[in-house]
């Protein structure tokens, strides 16, 4: 287990269980944001891509698809 993780677990070890509904919701709230950020990263190098993708040979190449 990393050290970082170690930490986190001693961490919340101190807490109230009270809190720990707390500790899931911050949790889940950063799954939440790194799973919204993904999609807007690949559309970003959509129109970088998109010169390649344009071109006679990528054409040929997925026309059998």
């Amino acid at each position: 287990m990393s050290q970082v993780k170690e930490e986190i677990i001693n961490e919340l070890d101190d807490l109230p269980p009270r809190t720990y509904g707390e500790v899931l919701d911050f949790i889940r709230f950063l799954k939440a944001r790194r799973r919204k950020a993904a999609p807007d990263t690949t559309l970003a190098s959509e129109p970088v891509l998109q010169k390649d993708w344009l071109q006679p040979e990528e054409e040929e190449a997925w026309s059998d698809l």
